[in-house]
Protein backbone atom coordinates (compact mmCIF):
# COMPACT_ATOMS: atom_id res chain seq x y z
CA UNK A 1 0.00 0.00 0.00
CA UNK A 2 2.74 2.31 0.73
CA UNK A 3 4.49 2.11 -2.64
CA UNK A 4 1.10 2.44 -4.02
CA UNK A 5 0.99 5.77 -2.46
CA UNK A 6 4.86 6.78 -3.45
CA UNK A 7 4.21 5.59 -7.21
CA UNK A 8 1.20 7.47 -7.25
CA UNK A 9 2.91 10.46 -5.81
CA UNK A 10 5.66 9.65 -8.02
CA UNK A 11 3.53 10.48 -11.05
CA UNK A 12 2.15 13.62 -9.94
CA UNK A 13 5.43 15.14 -9.54
CA UNK A 14 6.90 13.43 -12.76
CA UNK A 15 3.61 15.21 -14.83
CA UNK A 16 4.18 18.57 -12.84
CA UNK A 17 8.26 18.74 -13.92
CA UNK A 18 7.45 18.43 -17.20
CA UNK A 19 6.36 22.27 -16.34
CA UNK A 20 10.12 23.04 -15.57
CA UNK A 21 11.41 20.49 -18.31
CA UNK A 22 9.88 22.97 -20.60
CA UNK A 23 10.57 26.19 -18.67
CA UNK A 24 14.77 24.81 -18.85
CA UNK A 25 13.78 24.21 -22.62
CA UNK A 26 12.00 27.51 -23.73
CA UNK A 27 14.85 29.59 -22.21
CA UNK A 28 17.62 27.54 -23.06
CA UNK A 29 17.05 27.08 -27.19
CA UNK A 30 18.13 30.66 -27.75
CA UNK A 31 21.44 29.22 -27.02
CA UNK A 32 22.00 27.62 -30.52
CA UNK A 33 19.74 29.95 -32.05
CA UNK A 34 20.83 33.37 -31.47
CA UNK A 35 23.71 33.17 -33.69
CA UNK A 36 21.84 32.38 -36.94
CA UNK A 37 18.70 34.51 -35.73
CA UNK A 38 21.41 37.69 -35.31
CA UNK A 39 22.64 36.44 -39.01
CA UNK A 40 19.26 36.00 -40.48
CA UNK A 41 17.79 39.90 -39.16
CA UNK A 42 21.60 41.65 -39.55
CA UNK A 43 20.03 41.22 -43.76
CA UNK A 44 17.32 43.27 -42.95
CA UNK A 45 17.45 46.40 -45.19
CA UNK A 46 14.33 48.67 -43.78
CA UNK A 47 16.41 48.56 -39.88
CA UNK A 48 19.96 48.42 -38.59
CA UNK A 49 20.14 45.09 -36.46
CA UNK A 50 22.62 45.83 -33.26
CA UNK A 51 24.01 44.29 -30.66
CA UNK A 52 21.54 46.02 -28.33
CA UNK A 53 18.57 45.10 -30.75
CA UNK A 54 20.03 41.49 -30.49
CA UNK A 55 20.35 41.78 -26.96
CA UNK A 56 16.81 42.60 -26.73
CA UNK A 57 15.50 39.90 -29.84
CA UNK A 58 17.36 36.84 -27.30
CA UNK A 59 15.81 38.36 -24.12
CA UNK A 60 12.25 39.43 -24.80
CA UNK A 61 11.04 35.89 -23.94
CA UNK A 62 11.93 37.29 -20.69
CA UNK A 63 8.87 40.25 -20.79
CA UNK A 64 6.49 37.17 -20.87
CA UNK A 65 8.41 35.84 -17.89
CA UNK A 66 7.84 38.89 -15.40
CA UNK A 67 3.77 39.18 -17.31
CA UNK A 68 3.38 35.41 -16.90
CA UNK A 69 5.01 35.24 -12.79
CA UNK A 70 2.98 38.25 -12.37
CA UNK A 71 -0.23 36.59 -13.32
CA UNK A 72 0.20 32.81 -11.92
CA UNK A 73 -1.04 34.34 -8.27
CA UNK A 74 -4.60 35.43 -9.56
CA UNK A 75 -4.58 32.61 -12.06
CA UNK A 76 -3.55 29.51 -9.36
CA UNK A 77 -5.76 31.29 -7.23
CA UNK A 78 -8.72 31.77 -9.23
CA UNK A 79 -8.52 28.76 -11.87
CA UNK A 80 -6.40 26.49 -9.58
CA UNK A 81 -2.85 24.78 -10.02
CA UNK A 82 -3.63 22.41 -12.64
CA UNK A 83 -5.71 24.83 -15.10
CA UNK A 84 -3.16 27.64 -14.54
CA UNK A 85 -0.23 25.03 -15.40
CA UNK A 86 -2.62 23.52 -18.74
CA UNK A 87 -2.52 27.49 -19.73
CA UNK A 88 0.93 27.45 -19.41
CA UNK A 89 1.45 23.93 -22.01
CA UNK A 90 -0.91 26.04 -24.91
CA UNK A 91 1.38 29.00 -24.57
CA UNK A 92 4.39 27.28 -24.97
CA UNK A 93 3.08 25.11 -27.90
CA UNK A 94 1.68 28.28 -29.54
CA UNK A 95 5.04 30.05 -29.23
CA UNK A 96 7.24 27.10 -30.44
CA UNK A 97 4.95 26.93 -33.63
CA UNK A 98 5.06 30.49 -34.32
CA UNK A 99 9.00 31.08 -33.57
CA UNK A 100 9.67 28.66 -36.16
CA UNK A 101 7.90 30.51 -38.39
CA UNK A 102 6.82 33.87 -37.56
CA UNK A 103 5.99 34.80 -41.03
CA UNK A 104 2.61 32.28 -41.27
CA UNK A 105 -0.42 33.53 -42.57
CA UNK A 106 1.12 37.40 -42.13
CA UNK A 107 4.38 37.83 -43.86
CA UNK A 108 6.54 36.72 -46.96
CA UNK A 109 8.33 33.75 -46.09
CA UNK A 110 12.11 34.26 -45.30
CA UNK A 111 12.47 37.61 -45.97
CA UNK A 112 14.09 39.60 -42.72
CA UNK A 113 12.10 42.97 -41.84
CA UNK A 114 11.21 44.95 -39.03
CA UNK A 115 7.74 43.54 -38.91
CA UNK A 116 9.11 40.39 -38.71
CA UNK A 117 11.17 40.76 -35.93
CA UNK A 118 7.98 42.33 -34.04
CA UNK A 119 5.97 39.35 -34.59
CA UNK A 120 8.91 37.02 -33.99
CA UNK A 121 9.60 38.96 -30.19
CA UNK A 122 5.49 38.46 -29.69
CA UNK A 123 5.78 34.95 -29.98
CA UNK A 124 8.58 34.32 -27.83
CA UNK A 125 7.10 36.24 -25.31
CA UNK A 126 3.81 34.32 -25.54
CA UNK A 127 6.13 31.50 -24.48
CA UNK A 128 7.57 33.78 -21.92
CA UNK A 129 4.43 33.77 -20.38
CA UNK A 130 4.07 30.24 -20.12
CA UNK A 131 7.29 30.00 -18.53
CA UNK A 132 6.44 32.68 -15.93
CA UNK A 133 3.37 30.80 -15.04
CA UNK A 134 5.03 27.64 -15.10
CA UNK A 135 8.22 28.79 -12.92
CA UNK A 136 5.70 29.85 -10.25
CA UNK A 137 3.31 27.58 -9.93
CA UNK A 138 4.83 23.92 -10.91
CA UNK A 139 7.09 24.52 -7.31
CA UNK A 140 4.22 25.76 -5.61
CA UNK A 141 1.96 22.58 -6.87
CA UNK A 142 4.46 20.25 -6.27
CA UNK A 143 5.28 21.33 -2.69
CA UNK A 144 1.32 22.17 -2.07
CA UNK A 145 1.01 17.85 -2.56
CA UNK A 146 4.36 16.23 -1.07
CA UNK A 147 4.65 15.28 2.60
CA UNK A 148 7.07 17.84 4.42
CA UNK A 149 9.96 15.28 4.82
CA UNK A 150 10.36 14.91 0.70
CA UNK A 151 8.94 18.44 0.32
CA UNK A 152 12.30 19.37 -0.56
CA UNK A 153 13.59 17.23 -3.05
CA UNK A 154 10.66 16.47 -4.60
CA UNK A 155 10.52 20.33 -5.40
CA UNK A 156 14.43 20.09 -6.37
CA UNK A 157 13.52 17.87 -8.75
CA UNK A 158 11.64 20.85 -10.65
CA UNK A 159 15.38 22.28 -10.92
CA UNK A 160 16.38 19.17 -12.53
CA UNK A 161 14.09 19.12 -15.13
CA UNK A 162 14.47 22.37 -15.44
CA UNK A 163 18.28 21.71 -16.27
CA UNK A 164 17.54 18.23 -17.75
CA UNK A 165 15.37 20.65 -20.52
CA UNK A 166 18.56 23.07 -21.06
CA UNK A 167 20.59 19.83 -21.52
CA UNK A 168 18.10 18.10 -23.88
CA UNK A 169 17.96 21.71 -26.16
CA UNK A 170 21.84 21.90 -26.15
CA UNK A 171 21.93 18.48 -27.80
CA UNK A 172 19.07 18.93 -29.94
CA UNK A 173 20.46 22.09 -31.26
CA UNK A 174 24.13 20.35 -31.36
CA UNK A 175 22.17 17.49 -33.57
CA UNK A 176 20.36 20.17 -35.64
CA UNK A 177 23.67 21.93 -36.79
CA UNK A 178 25.58 18.43 -37.23
CA UNK A 179 22.93 17.08 -39.58
CA UNK A 180 24.08 20.23 -41.84
CA UNK A 181 27.98 20.07 -40.91
CA UNK A 182 28.84 18.95 -44.68
CA UNK A 183 26.49 20.96 -46.23
CA UNK A 184 28.85 23.37 -48.32
CA UNK A 185 25.52 25.91 -47.92
CA UNK A 186 25.16 25.55 -44.21
CA UNK A 187 25.75 29.21 -43.28
CA UNK A 188 23.35 29.86 -45.26
CA UNK A 189 20.83 26.79 -44.03
CA UNK A 190 21.69 27.83 -40.06
CA UNK A 191 20.43 31.76 -40.91
CA UNK A 192 17.10 30.30 -42.93
CA UNK A 193 16.64 27.13 -41.77
CA UNK A 194 18.17 26.11 -38.26
CA UNK A 195 17.11 28.63 -35.84
CA UNK A 196 13.95 27.76 -37.24
CA UNK A 197 13.77 23.98 -36.51
CA UNK A 198 15.52 24.66 -33.21
CA UNK A 199 12.33 27.14 -31.72
CA UNK A 200 9.65 24.48 -33.51
CA UNK A 201 11.00 21.32 -31.71
CA UNK A 202 9.81 22.42 -28.60
CA UNK A 203 6.34 22.12 -30.01
CA UNK A 204 6.93 17.76 -29.41
CA UNK A 205 7.05 18.37 -25.06
CA UNK A 206 4.69 21.34 -24.96
CA UNK A 207 2.03 19.13 -26.34
CA UNK A 208 2.89 16.31 -24.17
CA UNK A 209 2.94 18.14 -21.00
CA UNK A 210 -0.44 20.42 -21.83
CA UNK A 211 -2.09 16.93 -22.82
CA UNK A 212 -0.36 14.83 -19.33
CA UNK A 213 -1.66 17.59 -17.00
CA UNK A 214 -4.85 17.01 -17.63
CA UNK A 215 -4.52 13.76 -15.82
CA UNK A 216 -3.15 14.98 -12.52
CA UNK A 217 -5.62 16.24 -9.25
CA UNK A 218 -5.83 19.22 -8.17
CA UNK A 219 -3.60 20.18 -4.73
CA UNK A 220 -5.62 19.81 -2.16
CA UNK A 221 -4.24 22.95 -0.31
CA UNK A 222 -6.30 25.02 -2.78
CA UNK A 223 -9.37 22.82 -2.67
CA UNK A 224 -9.45 23.04 0.91
CA UNK A 225 -8.77 27.24 0.58
CA UNK A 226 -12.05 26.65 -2.39
CA UNK A 227 -14.33 25.26 0.19
CA UNK A 228 -13.97 21.47 -1.12
CA UNK A 229 -12.58 19.80 1.39
CA UNK A 230 -14.02 16.40 0.59
CA UNK A 231 -12.34 16.48 -2.62
CA UNK A 232 -8.85 17.47 -1.18
CA UNK A 233 -9.06 14.45 1.96
CA UNK A 234 -9.93 12.15 -1.22
CA UNK A 235 -6.97 13.30 -3.36
CA UNK A 236 -4.47 13.21 0.02
CA UNK A 237 -6.15 10.12 1.21
CA UNK A 238 -4.65 8.26 -1.84
CA UNK A 239 -1.23 10.18 -0.57
CA UNK A 240 -1.55 9.11 3.08
CA UNK A 241 -3.42 7.03 6.04
CA UNK A 242 -7.00 7.87 6.32
CA UNK A 243 -6.25 9.73 9.72
CA UNK A 244 -3.23 11.74 8.16
CA UNK A 245 -5.32 12.91 5.68
CA UNK A 246 -8.24 14.54 8.02
CA UNK A 247 -5.34 15.89 9.64
CA UNK A 248 -4.03 17.96 7.40
CA UNK A 249 -7.17 19.08 6.03
CA UNK A 250 -7.23 20.30 9.69
CA UNK A 251 -3.97 22.01 9.53
CA UNK A 252 -4.89 23.59 6.09
CA UNK A 253 -7.98 25.34 7.30
CA UNK A 254 -6.57 26.50 10.78
CA UNK A 255 -3.98 28.32 8.73
CA UNK A 256 -6.41 29.80 6.34
CA UNK A 257 -9.28 31.12 7.79
CA UNK A 258 -9.49 33.70 5.52
CA UNK A 259 -8.97 32.52 2.30
CA UNK A 260 -7.25 35.45 1.55
CA UNK A 261 -4.96 38.11 4.02
CA UNK A 262 -3.29 41.74 2.91
CA UNK A 263 0.21 40.68 1.68
CA UNK A 264 1.99 42.18 4.29
CA UNK A 265 -0.32 40.56 6.57
CA UNK A 266 2.81 38.53 8.46
CA UNK A 267 5.37 41.62 7.98
CA UNK A 268 7.46 42.62 5.58
CA UNK A 269 10.40 41.09 6.22
CA UNK A 270 8.52 37.97 4.70
CA UNK A 271 7.98 39.81 1.77
CA UNK A 272 11.18 40.81 1.35
CA UNK A 273 13.63 37.86 1.59
CA UNK A 274 11.44 36.34 -0.99
CA UNK A 275 11.82 38.91 -3.29
CA UNK A 276 15.58 38.99 -2.68
CA UNK A 277 16.10 35.28 -2.91
CA UNK A 278 14.87 35.67 -6.19
CA UNK A 279 16.33 38.76 -7.30
CA UNK A 280 20.28 37.27 -6.13
CA UNK A 281 19.46 34.04 -8.18
CA UNK A 282 19.59 35.68 -11.41
CA UNK A 283 21.83 38.88 -10.76
CA UNK A 284 25.07 36.21 -9.88
CA UNK A 285 24.90 35.76 -13.86
CA UNK A 286 23.52 32.37 -14.49
CA UNK A 287 21.40 32.69 -17.14
CA UNK A 288 23.92 34.84 -19.30
CA UNK A 289 25.93 31.77 -19.05
CA UNK A 290 23.65 29.66 -19.90
CA UNK A 291 22.26 31.77 -22.87
CA UNK A 292 25.48 32.31 -24.53
CA UNK A 293 27.49 29.36 -23.53
CA UNK A 294 28.36 28.96 -26.94
CA UNK A 295 29.66 32.37 -27.96
CA UNK A 296 31.42 32.32 -24.38
CA UNK A 297 33.15 29.18 -24.98
CA UNK A 298 34.05 30.19 -29.05
CA UNK A 299 35.43 33.52 -27.15
CA UNK A 300 38.21 31.18 -24.50
CA UNK A 301 39.13 29.46 -27.98
CA UNK A 302 38.10 26.63 -27.53
CA UNK A 303 37.72 24.26 -30.96
CA UNK A 304 33.69 23.14 -31.29
CA UNK A 305 32.45 25.11 -28.67
CA UNK A 306 28.80 23.36 -29.10
CA UNK A 307 29.91 20.49 -27.31
CA UNK A 308 31.44 21.93 -24.73
CA UNK A 309 27.76 23.64 -24.07
CA UNK A 310 26.11 20.12 -23.58
CA UNK A 311 29.45 18.79 -21.62
CA UNK A 312 28.62 22.02 -19.27
CA UNK A 313 24.79 20.59 -19.58
CA UNK A 314 25.95 17.13 -18.20
CA UNK A 315 27.90 18.72 -15.24
CA UNK A 316 24.95 20.95 -14.32
CA UNK A 317 22.71 18.05 -14.35
CA UNK A 318 25.10 16.06 -12.30
CA UNK A 319 25.16 18.72 -9.17
CA UNK A 320 21.64 19.64 -9.51
CA UNK A 321 21.25 15.65 -8.14
CA UNK A 322 23.58 16.50 -5.55
CA UNK A 323 21.41 18.97 -4.37
CA UNK A 324 18.39 16.82 -4.89
CA UNK A 325 20.10 14.41 -2.51
CA UNK A 326 21.60 16.51 0.02
CA UNK A 327 18.75 19.29 0.48
CA UNK A 328 16.81 16.99 3.31
CA UNK A 329 20.15 15.75 5.14
CA UNK A 330 22.27 19.18 5.23
CA UNK A 331 19.42 21.80 4.86
CA UNK A 332 18.75 24.61 2.57
CA UNK A 333 21.19 27.54 4.14
CA UNK A 334 23.80 25.79 4.23
CA UNK A 335 23.46 24.92 0.50
CA UNK A 336 23.03 28.23 -0.47
CA UNK A 337 26.08 29.74 1.41
CA UNK A 338 28.33 26.57 -0.20
CA UNK A 339 27.36 27.80 -3.47
CA UNK A 340 27.53 31.10 -3.55
CA UNK A 341 31.20 31.14 -2.21
CA UNK A 342 32.16 28.64 -4.69
CA UNK A 343 30.60 30.74 -7.63
CA UNK A 344 32.54 33.89 -6.76
CA UNK A 345 35.82 31.66 -7.18
CA UNK A 346 34.65 30.56 -10.47
CA UNK A 347 33.70 33.72 -11.78
CA UNK A 348 36.80 35.22 -10.58
CA UNK A 349 38.87 32.24 -12.64
CA UNK A 350 37.06 33.58 -15.27
CA UNK A 351 38.07 37.25 -14.44
CA UNK A 352 41.65 36.29 -14.34
CA UNK A 353 42.06 34.22 -17.56
CA UNK A 354 40.65 37.57 -19.49
CA UNK A 355 43.40 39.77 -17.16
CA UNK A 356 46.42 37.44 -17.31
CA UNK A 357 47.10 34.79 -20.46
CA UNK A 358 46.28 31.64 -19.02
CA UNK A 359 46.11 28.06 -20.31
CA UNK A 360 41.78 27.66 -22.30
CA UNK A 361 41.47 24.73 -20.02
CA UNK A 362 41.46 27.03 -16.79
CA UNK A 363 38.82 29.73 -18.29
CA UNK A 364 36.81 26.30 -19.29
CA UNK A 365 37.26 25.16 -15.72
CA UNK A 366 36.36 28.28 -13.99
CA UNK A 367 32.91 28.43 -15.86
CA UNK A 368 32.12 25.01 -15.07
CA UNK A 369 32.65 25.28 -11.27
CA UNK A 370 30.87 28.69 -11.53
CA UNK A 371 28.29 26.54 -13.52
CA UNK A 372 28.10 23.85 -10.86
CA UNK A 373 28.31 25.76 -7.70
CA UNK A 374 24.71 27.25 -9.30
CA UNK A 375 23.71 23.74 -9.63
CA UNK A 376 23.45 22.29 -6.17
CA UNK A 377 22.72 25.74 -4.36
CA UNK A 378 21.03 28.81 -6.02
CA UNK A 379 19.10 27.05 -8.97
CA UNK A 380 17.21 24.35 -6.85
CA UNK A 381 17.28 25.94 -3.82
CA UNK A 382 15.63 29.10 -4.40
CA UNK A 383 12.85 27.43 -5.94
CA UNK A 384 12.52 25.04 -2.65
CA UNK A 385 12.54 28.28 -0.52
CA UNK A 386 9.08 30.05 -3.32
CA UNK A 387 7.61 27.10 -2.77
CA UNK A 388 8.20 27.03 1.39
CA UNK A 389 8.55 30.39 2.57
CA UNK A 390 5.41 32.21 2.44
CA UNK A 391 2.56 31.40 4.75
CA UNK A 392 -0.32 29.78 2.89
CA UNK A 393 -2.58 32.68 2.89
CA UNK A 394 -0.75 34.63 1.15
CA UNK A 395 1.19 32.13 -1.12
CA UNK A 396 -0.38 32.50 -4.02
CA UNK A 397 0.73 36.63 -4.56
CA UNK A 398 4.14 36.52 -2.43
CA UNK A 399 5.15 33.88 -4.88
CA UNK A 400 4.10 36.19 -7.84
CA UNK A 401 5.72 38.97 -7.23
CA UNK A 402 9.21 37.47 -5.87
CA UNK A 403 8.74 35.13 -9.18
CA UNK A 404 8.24 38.79 -10.79
CA UNK A 405 10.99 40.13 -9.66
CA UNK A 406 13.23 37.29 -10.37
CA UNK A 407 12.59 38.06 -14.16
CA UNK A 408 12.66 41.63 -14.16
CA UNK A 409 16.09 40.54 -13.13
CA UNK A 410 16.88 38.02 -15.37
CA UNK A 411 15.90 40.38 -17.83
CA UNK A 412 18.13 43.16 -17.22
CA UNK A 413 21.07 41.16 -16.34
CA UNK A 414 20.50 38.83 -20.51
CA UNK A 415 19.57 41.89 -21.93
CA UNK A 416 22.70 43.55 -20.84
CA UNK A 417 25.18 40.73 -21.33
CA UNK A 418 26.46 41.15 -25.05
CA UNK A 419 27.45 44.70 -24.91
CA UNK A 420 29.05 44.15 -21.50
CA UNK A 421 30.76 41.24 -22.12
CA UNK A 422 31.93 42.75 -25.43
CA UNK A 423 32.83 46.10 -23.53
CA UNK A 424 34.98 44.23 -20.99
CA UNK A 425 35.29 40.41 -20.35
CA UNK A 426 36.82 40.36 -16.84
CA UNK A 427 34.48 43.49 -15.56
CA UNK A 428 31.37 41.03 -16.09
CA UNK A 429 32.93 38.62 -14.16
CA UNK A 430 34.28 40.26 -11.42
CA UNK A 431 31.10 42.04 -11.23
CA UNK A 432 29.09 38.38 -10.53
CA UNK A 433 31.77 37.23 -8.59
CA UNK A 434 31.39 40.21 -5.82
CA UNK A 435 27.21 39.74 -6.15
CA UNK A 436 27.57 36.08 -5.24
CA UNK A 437 30.14 37.18 -2.06
CA UNK A 438 26.77 39.55 -1.31
CA UNK A 439 24.26 36.97 -1.89
CA UNK A 440 26.28 34.84 0.58
CA UNK A 441 26.37 37.47 3.79
CA UNK A 442 22.38 37.93 2.94
CA UNK A 443 21.66 34.06 3.39
CA UNK A 444 23.83 34.27 6.44
CA UNK A 445 22.02 36.76 8.02
CA UNK A 446 18.42 36.93 6.33
CA UNK A 447 17.25 33.45 5.16
CA UNK A 448 15.23 31.18 7.96
CA UNK A 449 16.20 27.24 7.38
CA UNK A 450 12.89 25.63 6.27
CA UNK A 451 13.94 21.63 6.21
CA UNK A 452 11.17 19.92 7.78
CA UNK A 453 9.34 22.59 8.60
CA UNK A 454 5.34 22.09 7.10
CA UNK A 455 3.77 24.53 4.96
CA UNK A 456 1.30 25.55 8.22
CA UNK A 457 4.80 25.74 10.74
CA UNK A 458 5.94 28.71 8.68
CA UNK A 459 2.97 30.30 8.81
CA UNK A 460 3.20 30.03 12.48
CA UNK A 461 6.91 31.15 12.59
CA UNK A 462 6.12 34.45 10.45
CA UNK A 463 3.55 35.17 12.99
CA UNK A 464 5.62 34.84 15.90
CA UNK A 465 8.24 37.38 13.59
CA UNK A 466 5.26 39.59 13.05
CA UNK A 467 4.73 40.22 16.99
Amino acid sequence: MKNNKSLYLLSIVLVAVIGGLLFGYDTAVISGAEKGLQQFFSAATDFNYTDQVHGFTTSSALIGCIIGALLSGVLASRLGRKKTLFIAGLLFFISAWGSYAPETGILAKGVPTFTLLVVFNIYRIIGGIGVGLASAVCPMYIAEIAPADRRGALVSWNQFAIIFGQLVVYFVNYLIVRSHINDPAIIEWTQQVGWRVMFGSECVPAATFALLILLVPESPRYLVMAGKDKEATDILMKLHSPLKAVSIVEEIKATATESREPLFAYGWLVIFVGIMLSVFQQIVGINAVLYFAPRIFESMGVSNPMIFTVLMGIVNISFTLLAIFTVEKLGRKPLLITGSLLMALGAFGVALTNIVTLPAWVSVASILIYSASFMFSWGPICWVYMSELFPNTIRSQATAIAVGFQWISNFAVSASFVPLYNYSHSMVYIAYGVICLLAALFVWKLVPETKGKTLEQMTALWREKRK
